[in-house]
């Protein structure tokens, strides 16, 4: 990694988690400077397939944190060259279905987890398998959300996705219980939540995990000279998921928030990143 690769990196880290709205930056210190420009190099220039785990099960349906990131990270590969694939469970997997290439995995507890990823695999041999906000396994093998509630039969599997996959995996998330914070598991258990055990090759954090797939983007635009933060349009993807159930994983409500934030917030998100990756001028907040 060059010195201005890893300093970009650093400035992109420091802002992710500059609200500390659960945690990560005080745990930021547990993961080696560097993460996302390591993580971003296994998607650099890559043309084939890379799965893109998400969906957080809330109530009966998922939360807006998450697929915001998912869709605009797979907007961003399409664009370059790859052939990204959302893999979901119901009811998401069902909502994305017709307009997205998806492969559905199946909910809650079944003895048939390990297989599916299996064969998913050899049929898709992806180059990368990235998860944004997917519940991650804990130590008892169960799924638990924010609240320490156990969501296990609501909860498709995707740690056997990371686990099993011979190519680089990169987990984002912001609370630790999503898949890639067994990374650090030492640092998340000293927080208020059920902890994921599992790891990846690369862990990302943020204060909202959408906003780690714009950390991704910021630094794959950098290095093509091409601003693919001016592409995606955030708020038009909450609107899409709104109108099809989606709502806010800590107020439980279907509005066009993102983890009880406006929209706005993750706009200024990405005015920064573009600003510190030479294509924008930062008009303050």
């Amino acid at each position: 990694m060059t010195s201005q690769d890893s300093t970009l990196s650093k400035q992109i880290e420091d802002i992710l988690v500059r609200q500390n709205l659960r945690g990560m930056r005080d745990v930021q210190p547990a993961l080696q400077t560097g993460y996302y420009a390591r993580a971003a190099r296994y998607l650099h220039n890559i043309k084939g397939t890379v799965l893109i785990g998400t969906g957080f099960p809330v109530v009966d349906t998922f939360e807006t944190d998450g697929p915001v990131g998912a869709i605009a990270l797979y907007q961003t590969l399409k664009h370059l060259g790859a052939d990204p694939i959302i893999v979901c469970g119901k009811p998401i997997s069902k909502m994305l279905a017709p307009d997205y290439r998806i492969h559905e995995i199946q909910v809650g507890e079944h003895d048939e987890r390990e297989l599916e990823a299996l064969e998913a695999l050899a049929r898709y041999r992806p180059e990368a398998v990235v998860s944004i906000e997917r519940p991650g396994q804990a130590k008892d093998g169960g799924y638990y959300n924010m609240r320490g509630e156990s969501i296990s039969a609501r909860t498709a599997c995707f740690d056997t996705f990371v686990r099993a996959a011979n190519c680089p995996t990169i987990g984002i998330g912001d609370g630790g219980n999503e898949i890639g914070m067994g990374n650090i598991y030492d640092a998340i258990s000293k927080l208020n939540i059920v902890p994921s055990a599992t790891r990846v090759d690369e862990l990302l954090i943020a204060d909202v995990s959408n906003w780690g797939a714009y950390g991704l983007i910021a630094l794959l635009g950098y290095w093509s000279g091409e601003d693919l933060l001016a592409r995606i349009d955030p708020p038009a993807i909450l609107r899409y998921l709104s109108e099809r159930g989606s709502v806010d994983g800590v107020t439980r409500l279907n509005e066009l928030t993102e983890d009880g934030l406006p929209f706005n917030e993750g706009e200024y998100v990405i005015a920064q990143l573009r600003e510190i990756t030479g294509f924008a001028t930062l008009t303050p907040q």
